[in-house]
């Protein structure tokens, strides 16, 4: 299990932290989905769960051992595979694999049988040849997962990874992510993809302003949302009766300027008000929804902002 306990985190000269009081808990062998705007501290926790950053206040702790003393023990316990491509264009996909193997320790018997593992699981292993430089958005993806896995890390730190590829390619990495949890990894996974993190996720942490606002199972988390309803209208609600909404049912309405309105407190017992609301303003309805939210909606409501802003 990773144990994060109230982890707080400030970059020097800042006046306010970055992480405040994270509280953190992943079982052995599960996934959890990182969600968060930009800005509200996935990066900084990342860095120091891969010990780019020292750890501030607050323990990090992998199996009841404090991350650091398992790390001097176990140098490739945990690995990172960022969503900046992580290696070098001019060397083939055989060079990368060989020389990133060699800086984990590898070497000799051991080193060739990872390269020949790694480039199997990734489907590499037709273009040993090939120039990085030269593979497509879903191969590039394909190698950065492929050395995250040389050492074979019991943690592994998944940001971004599919990222800018195609459906096919996207498809590929969910299963090959699937694979490694049913291996036994323990995997953390951040994704702008809320549907991503809903497929393959057991788990769920929305983090903003550097506080975590909801943890738990994936069920749990949906179940947070309660009933939704979701309304689609011809045009745009009056004013009046936005602001009504707002107050009474904490409605938000981020939908790139279409008139889709969420109302997170509304239930099927508000529904006849509603529409007699509706109907008094004369507004034309084209679609009501009303049910358990789906993760972007609850995420939405607590956030109160795009994912992507």
């Amino acid at each position: 299990m990773i144990a994060v306990r109230g982890l707080c985190f400030q970059y020097p000269g800042s006046t306010s932290p970055v992480l405040q009081d994270i509280e953190l808990a992943l079982p052995r062998g599960r996934i959890l989905g990182l969600l968060g705007p930009n800005g509200a501290g996935k990066t900084t926790l990342i860095a120091m769960l891969s010990g780019l950053l020292p750890l501030g206040r607050g323990t990090i702790e992998i199996e009841g051992e404090p991350l650091a003393t398992l790390r001097r023990r176990r140098p490739a316990v945990l690995a990172t595979v960022p969503q900046d491509h992580a290696f070098y264009p001019m060397l083939t996909v055989a060079q990368n694999l060989q020389f990133f193997g060699g800086v984990q320790g590898l070497s000799g018997r051991a080193l060739r049988e990872r390269v020949d593992y790694c480039s199997h699981f990734g489907q590499l292993h037709g273009l040993m040849g090939q120039r990085a430089a030269e593979l497509s958005g879903g191969l590039r993806r394909r190698l950065n997962l492929a050395i995250g896995l040389l050492a074979d890390p019991a943690v592994l730190l998944l940001d971004e990874p599919t990222v800018g590829v195609d459906p096919q390619a996207r498809h590929f990495l969910l299963d090959a992510i699937r694979s490694l949890r049913e291996a036994g990894k323990t995997i953390l996974y951040t994704s702008h993809y809320m549907d991503e993190v809903e497929a393959i996720c057991d788990q769920v942490a929305i983090i903003d302003h550097g506080r975590i606002l909801l943890a738990g199972s994936l069920g749990s988390v949906l179940a947070e949302g309660g009933a939704q309803t979701r309304l689609h209208l011809a045009e745009a609600l009056t004013p009046e009766l936005f602001a009504s909404w707002q107050a009474r049912f904490g409605m938000t309405a981020d939908h790139a300027g279409a008139a889709i309105y969420d109302l997170p407190h509304a239930g099927f017992e508000a529904l006849p008000r509603l529409l007699e609301e509706l109907a008094a303003a004369r507004c034309t309805l084209l679609d009501l929804s009303c049910g358990a939210p789906n993760l972007e909606q609850v995420f939405m409501r607590l956030t109160r902002r795009s994912l992507r802003d």
